[in-house]
């Protein structure tokens, strides 16, 4: 049994956006040397998701209307939160979108079903945040 980790590191000039990070995590994978065992994936950044879904742009804008809807980023004064930072609403799309993926790995690939892909969710950029993947396995 090993592990293996890596880090990423974003910085994402709007406020909100959504990265397929797939590649980093195959790239770690293969850097990893594992073939079976499972890959964690997780945002290290309480106003930033990790998930897993499909690649498509009509999608992508329906989460952003979706989330939009249940967390509107405006007006700021809604939140409690809000005395220092304005960003109560990415920390509630962050608990809807949840925190991590964990992806089995089977012949030395993530084994995904059709159409998934792993994706980073920002919710308050325009600053440096952390998503951890952590491998685990033979």
């Amino acid at each position: 049994m090993k592990s293996f980790r890596k880090e990423l590191t974003f910085n994402v000039p709007t406020r909100r956006a959504f990265i397929n990070i797939t590649p980093y995590v195959n790239e770690a994978l293969k850097e990893s040397g594992i073939q079976e065992g499972f890959a964690l994936v997780n945002a290290m950044h309480i106003s930033a998701s990790v998930f897993i879904n499909d690649d498509e742009s009509g999608l992508h804008h329906d989460f952003e209307v979706f989330l939009e809807r249940l967390a509107p980023e405006k007006p700021y004064d809604q939140y409690r939160h809000n005395t220092y930072e304005d960003n109560a609403d990415a920390h509630l799309k962050r608990t809807i979108m949840g925190r991590e993926v964990v992806v089995a790995i089977t012949d030395g690939r993530l084994d995904f079903g059709p159409w998934e892909q792993i994706f980073y969710g920002e919710f308050d950029g325009k600053r440096n945040k952390r998503v951890l993947i952590k491998l685990i396995g033979a």
